[in-house]
């Protein structure tokens, strides 16, 4: 048990990295949408270009939506009115004849009783034909009328059925012409009172509407094996679309019958894990820095799951959605966090394994290849609002370029575009602007760092700055300096401008710990240095480093950040010193004693840093600088740093080191406010 932990242990990071790879794979398969691929395009209205398509196997034809909505009311509209006689109103009908007032009329009670037990002959006559609802005109008069009685149904005829009214109306007739000589004094008004005895039996309807409705058939049709489908240059109508769709349904079923399902899966599963272990494997070639930080990596593989889930999520709703979907995000948001490189090929990845599961898949392909191409090209300094929708509108624009150039060449016009499209692209721009919102949210989720963070952090009334500037005056000067430079060389080699002028701007602040050791900050001719050896001179030196990555932590600046401050003096000796210590101690000298512990610079942007941090140090020592001295200081100086070999790791080379030369030269001139010998 303890040698599986303690190998767990040392291996942690290849297993997490092998983990991250797999679950990545699971969740793409697992959640993979059972449709079957097609590669060709089978949009309505559109000309068939490729061979006659043949069904392949017999395969129902599907009914629409729409279509078994209209089939299931036309058959409610057919079901018969089932009717239920009420015996419970044969007692309250009853007396409400009795009830009825002939006193009046008859001089004694047993001629009354006997008039009005002819009176219930004629109503129970009416019962018998039954009564009706004055309102029966809603039933549907076309369909049958059944009378349910007990298990036995009776058709009957709806004018054999009684209306209240019309009952109503024939026992008041009866009785008044029965009393004929004497209807003045007839009071016939509670026969309105008189309850039908014909009732709809909601709960049969109920009962047979389930039955019909569970007998509908989702198909139309079978389509039998060798059925042409469409023909060469026919033109996809409703009945042919509806015919691909169904094959196309049909096919996973098909597919998936017996031991062709597992083998299928097996396919499309080795596909998407080659594609991501090719992610994997580049970014373990060409950026090591990611590879190794499983934060970093872990982002990036959640950035395609979050856009590959996104499209499924789209296609599941609505297949004609699919270009809504703004795929652009990806390059952006990985390009805003580390470069354009990485972006384009992970996303040239992702739409690959997308291009698995969507039935147009080269069109849709080259769209998102162009997209992401022009995404690359065109987005940069994403703090800056008019910059984002400039690109967006660029990537847009190219969008529907593309896919009116398909539509020429499928159709040869442009009359018949899906304008529909159209708007779906204009609504996946608009999406692409809420890349700030989100680049925000996984700054703080991951704790990773951006331009728009960095533009925040450039800001020189900053808390930590602020008190830089305070406590160490003349290294705040000194740092705005470096800045400036560094500002300037990254964009003259095209390096990241705002990230090395912010790794600038921090990377000194392990001098305020002891800002009176620095030369910068002493104000006085006094020197704390003259009371102490060289070599704990050369050890307060060296730790402004270890001090400023403290604080850094501290303050919570980002890692991106803090590598300016771990670097910038790379593995130098702190020569001064080291010299001193040699006059004094020529034997016991130990370099290791004065030289920083690195690590080296390993970016463009590092490797910037450090040779303007050396050069602009240095050029305070100048007392009468002159642009030839200027020139020859700072080719001594670089040329130096490359013999020790402090660029070995950066991505740097030397026509771009020339670069920056010749841009520090020209800065430092300028600061110096050197100007042309003009002749007497």
């Amino acid at each position: 048990m303890q040698s599986w932990i303690n190998f767990i242990y040392n291996h942690n990071a290849i297993i997490y990295r092998v983990s991250l790879w797999l679950i990545t794979v699971f969740l793409m398969i697992y959640f993979f949408p059972e449709v079957s691929k097609f590669s060709f395009s089978i949009s309505k209205d559109k000309v068939w270009t490729k061979e006659s398509l043949v069904a392949p196997f017999d395969f129902p034809l599907y009914k629409t939506e729409k279509e078994i909505e209209q089939e299931k009311e036309l058959r409610i509209q057919q079901i018969p009115n089932y009717i239920s006689k009420d015996t419970s109103v044969y007692a309250f009908n009853n007396s409400l004849i009795q009830n009825l007032d002939f006193s009046e009329i008859f001089t004694n009670d047993f001629q009354e009783f006997t008039f009005k037990k002819e009176v219930l002959v004629e109503l129970n006559k009416l019962q018998r034909e039954g009564i009706v609802t004055n309102n029966f005109e809603n039933f549907n008069k076309s369909n049958p009328i059944y009378i349910i009685e007990g298990t036995n149904y009776k058709l009957v005829e709806i004018n054999e059925l009684v209306k209240k009214n019309d009952a109503v109306k024939e026992l008041t007739k009866f009785i008044t012409n029965s009393l004929s000589l004497r209807d003045e004094k007839v009071n016939t008004s509670d026969l309105a009172n008189l309850k039908p005895n014909l009732i709809l039996n909601e709960k049969y309807f109920q009962l047979k509407k389930d039955e019909l409705l569970q007998s509908i058939s989702p198909t139309k049709e079978i389509v039998k094996k060798g059925t042409e489908i469409i023909a060469y240059g026919q033109r996809i109508c409703q009945e042919e679309y509806a015919k691909i769709r169904a094959l196309q349904k049909n096919q996973v079923y098909y597919d998936s019958k017996g031991s062709n399902k597992f083998v299928v899966w097996l396919g499309y599963t080795i596909l998407i894990a080659l594609a991501l272990l090719m992610l994997l494997l580049f970014i373990k070639q060409y950026r090591p820095s990611i590879y190794e930080n499983n934060s970093q990596l872990g982002f990036i593989f959640f950035n395609i799951l979050a856009v590959y889930f996104s499209t499924i999520v789209v296609l599941n709703i609505n297949y004609d959605y699919l270009f809504i979907v703004p795929i652009c995000i990806l390059p952006i948001t990985l390009k805003a966090f580390f470069d354009a490189r990485l972006g384009l090929f992970t996303h040239v990845i992702t739409i690959l394994i997308i291009g698995l599961i969507v039935s147009n898949s080269y069109e849709y392909m080259f769209l998102q290849f162009i997209a992401g191409i022009v995404t690359i090209l065109t987005v940069s300094e994403l703090y800056k609002r008019a910059n984002l929708f400039i690109s967006v509108g660029k990537i847009t624009l190219v969008y529907l370029i593309s896919y009116m150039a398909f539509h020429l060449i499928q159709e040869a016009n442009l009359q018949s575009i899906d304008y529909q499209n159209l708007i779906y692209f204009l609504l996946s721009g608009v999406g692409l602007l809420f890349v700030q919102p989100l680049i925000y949210t996984f700054e703080k989720i991951f704790g990773m760092v951006s331009d728009l963070s960095l533009l925040e952090l450039s800001d020189t009334n900053s808390k930590l700055l602020k008190r830089l500037s305070e406590i160490a005056p003349g290294t705040f000067h000194h740092s705005l300096n470096v800045a400036n430079l560094a500002e300037a060389s990254a964009n003259e080699v095209g390096a990241n401008s705002l990230l090395v002028r912010v790794g600038a701007l921090y990377h000194d602040i392990g001098k305020m710990k002891n800002p009176m050791y620095f030369t910068e900050n002493q104000m006085t001719s006094v020197n704390p240095h003259n009371e102490i050896s060289p070599k704990e001179s050369a050890k307060i030196i060296i730790n402004h480093r270890i001090d400023g990555i403290e604080m850094a932590k501290k303050h919570k600046l980002p890692d991106r950040i803090i590598d300016f401050i771990r670097t910038h003096h790379g593995t130098s000796k702190v020569y001064y010193f080291y010299i001193k210590q040699k006059e004094l101690e020529p034997d016991l000298t130990k370099e290791e004693d004065f030289s920083y512990p690195g690590p080296l610079p390993f970016s463009k942007e590092t490797a910037i840093l450090m040779m303007c941090d050396a050069v602009e140090a240095a050029s305070k020592s100048l007392k009468e600088p002159t642009a030839k001295l200027i020139d020859s200081f700072i080719e001594k100086i670089i040329q130096k740093q490359v013999d020790e070999q402090q660029f070995i790791n950066a991505n740097i080379t030397f026509k771009e080191i020339e670069s920056i030369k010749k841009t520090l030269k020209a800065k430092l001139k300028n600061m110096y406010n050197l100007r042309v010998a003009y002749p007497d």
